[in-house]
């Protein structure tokens, strides 16, 4: 088992949310609430608050990139074989929807093959509070074994 998984299972996801946000501190801008972390899973919320709003009032774009990194990150760490490492290698977006609400970001990974090395697209998805659709990403991350 991952050692980030073992510290969200003991840390409860509060505490583990917060940890996160210390170890890689750009996390901290969005705030993020992990509702669920397991391999081939991950879910956060990031709240709508004004630091992560555009002129328009609506969670800016960069903070749904910064949440889908966050959720392929956890998901790609706890869901490789021991001792692999990972980074994120490129990343595409779409922004489907203005994201005026909190947002739910997800990975659901189960069809990534997380035993294979190289190049693996893992995809996102994040949906405001109505369950629309607002954006989605596949971030590429690169695992060795």
């Amino acid at each position: 088992m991952s050692q980030s998984l073992m510290m969200y299972q003991q840390l409860g996801a509060e505490k583990f949310s917060s940890g996160i946000a210390g170890l890689a501190p750009f996390f901290s801008s969005i705030d993020p609430l992990f509702i669920d972390l397991r391999p081939g899973f991950a879910e956060v919320l990031i709240r709508n608050q004004r630091k992560v709003q555009n002129h328009i009032g609506t969670v800016h774009a960069i903070a749904l990139c910064n949440g889908a990194e966050l959720v392929a990150g956890t998901c790609t760490d706890v869901s490789i074989p021991t001792g692999a490492r990972w980074l994120p290698v490129g990343m595409t977006v779409q922004y489907l929807a203005k994201a005026k609400s909190d947002i739910r970001v997800v990975t659901e990974a189960d069809a990534v093959d997380w035993t294979q090395p190289g190049n693996l697209d893992v995809p996102v998805a994040a949906y405001d509070v109505e369950g629309l659709k607002v954006f989605t990403a596949v971030i590429t991350m690169n695992v060795k074994h």
